[in-house]
C-alpha cells in the first residue's frame, strides 16, 4: 500500500468523523448540547461543556484533515515532482513545423 493511499484513507475517516460532529451541532442552539437538560447554570459539566467539546472537535478535525491533504499532496506522484522543461537548460527546444497553405479546389480543369 501506497503512503499517498494511506494518507487518503486517513482523509476519509477523518473527514467522515467531521460530517459526524457537525451533524449533531445545531446552529440555533440545540442539537446535541441542548439534549442534556435546560437547567442552565445549575448543571455541572453540561451543556457548556458538551458545547465546547463539539466546538474543539470540530475545529480539531479540520485542522487534522488540512495537514492530512498538505502531506498527501507530497505523495501523489511517489514523491516525484513535476519540472517544466522551460527551465531546464539541456532540454531540447521544440521547433515549430512549417505549415504549406493548402491550394484551393479548382471544379474547372483547363
Amino acid at each position: 500500500m501506497s503512503t499517498f493511499t494511506i494518507f487518503l484513507i486517513l482523509i476519509m475517516i477523518v473527514a467522515f468523523l467531521l460530517v459526524v460532529v457537525i451533524m449533531v451541532q445545531n446552529p440555533k442552539g440545540g442539537g446535541l448540547s441542548s439534549s442534556f437538560g435546560g437547567g442552565g447554570g445549575a448543571q455541572i459539566g453540561g451543556v457548556q461543556k458538551t458545547s465546547d467539546f463539539l466546538d474543539k472537535s470540530t475545529w480539531t478535525l479540520a485542522t487534522i484533515m488540512l495537514v492530512l491533504i498538505m502531506f498527501s499532496n507530497v505523495f501523489i506522484m511517489g514523491g516525484r515532482s513535476l519540472e517544466s522543461k522551460t527551465f531546464d537548460q539541456n532540454a531540447v527546444p521544440a521547433v515549430p513545423t512549417q505549415q504549406v497553405p493548402a491550394q484551393p479546389a479548382t471544379d474547372n480543369p483547363e
